[in-house]
């Protein structure tokens, strides 16, 4: 894992992050150097101070995008819109709940992505799925040199992810390429969902999931028997508990397996394991709607998945990084030990070999997204080369 602030993980992740969506070392380097020694200051301190480094940039560069497209060279305006966004999306992300201008930060973060996305021409939209009463948000990407109905993967972040970054790391771009359509979603706890829709995290994720699955068998490129799932980090408990629960699903996949986040909460409480966020406490009670301590870990008590994974009976791919600091790998083993109905399931742990061995991959996610990918084209009967 690159670490830039020798004593701060969370702030490591999160420039690791920034480089695994596209940032540009450079610019990252230059954000970084003046906040060593606020990366050792208290959070509140420390993370305003990030803040402004990291947006100020990124307005820069919206500067310059502007005076791009002034001059009509708007696919280099596309290109600083979309590092700018990953730089305020960067920023935000490690904000307090409640922290002033919050949510006015992750508006531009919003107005400045769609505006990068819609000059750089990329394969992707923006959607919106219906969800009782409201809707969720998702980005479809669609599947390339499909004719007809296309296999779709449905992925859904973690504690701390949002839909765009999920997307910016690369997994749907690598998917497409095999023929495999991805709709990332921002499901109740995380993204939009969260921030603007007031829509907590609930243990019984298939709640949600199932509206995905209904929206999806009504497009008319999508294969609705070939809908797989696949869950990062948190959705590692999301992901097979939907599966189990929710039958259409075709296969599921977990980037980062989490058991048993009912302990790893228990663990922490004692300091054990490394926290994703700064305000840590304060995030998962904002995730989950808890109004304190004591409700929130009543809340996790039910985040586990003993009990449920013999519901499984589709092909499901647990992966883990054997250096995960922030889930043990004994919770991976878990997850596949009691797959015991799933038709073809497979523990893959990313060693120093092929790379990707802390949490999530997200200290090098290509050899490990691009292992994925494989295995969902091979599951979902897409393609595995290009001729």
């Amino acid at each position: 894992m690159f670490k830039y602030f020798p004593t701060n993980y969370g702030w490591n992740l999160a420039v690791d992050l920034a480089l695994e969506m596209g940032g540009r070392i450079g610019e990252i380097e230059a954000m970084c150097a003046p906040l060593i020694d606020a990366s050792k200051d208290r959070d509140a301190v420390g993370t305003a101070a990030f803040r402004d480094a990291w947006s100020q940039t990124a307005e820069r560069l919206c500067v310059l995008a502007a005076e791009d497209e002034a001059k009509g060279r708007l696919i280099s305006a596309g290109d600083k819109y979309n590092r700018a966004a990953i730089y305020l999306l960067t920023c935000e992300r490690l904000q307090a709940h409640g922290a002033p201008g919050r949510v006015e930060l992750y508006r531009r973060f919003l107005d400045v992505f769609a505006r990068g996305l819609a000059l750089s021409g990329e394969n992707c939209e923006r959607v919106t799925i219906p969800y009782g009463d409201t809707e969720l948000s998702a980005l479809y990407v669609r599947a390339e040199g499909v004719s007809g109905r296309a296999p779709v993967l449905v992925q859904v972040n973690g504690l701390d992810s949002t839909k765009e970054l999920k997307y910016r790391v690369g997994l749907p771009q690598w998917l497409a390429k095999r023929g495999v359509a991805s709709l990332v979603v921002d499901q109740p706890g995380s993204g939009e969902a969260l921030r603007l829709h007031g829509l907590h995290a609930r243990h019984d994720s298939e709640h949600w999931a199932t509206p995905v699955v209904d929206w999806l068998e009504q497009r008319a490129d999508i294969d609705a028997v070939r809908i797989g799932l696949e869950g990062v980090s948190l959705g590692g408990y999301f992901c097979p508990r939907a599966v189990a629960f929710e039958p259409r699903f075709a296969c599921g996949v977990v980037w980062g397996a989490n058991h048993d986040w009912r302990e790893v909460q228990k663990r922490r409480l004692q300091r054990e394991g490394n926290f994703p966020v700064p305000h840590y406490w304060e995030h998962v009670r904002w995730v989950w709607g808890a109004r304190d301590m004591d409700e929130f870990m009543r809340i996790a008590e039910h985040v586990h998945l003993d009990g449920v994974l013999d519901r499984v009976k589709v092909p499901f791919l647990v992966t883990h990084g054997e250096q995960d600091s922030q889930i043990p790998l004994q919770w991976a083993q878990r997850t596949y030990e009691q797959l015991v109905n799933s038709p073809k399931r497979e523990l893959k742990i990313f060693t120093e070999r092929e790379g990707g061995v802390q949490h999530s991959s997200f200290d090098n996610s290509a050899n490990a997204g691009a292992y994925i990918a494989d295995w969902v084209a091979e599951t979902l009967g897409a393609r595995m080369a290009l001729a």
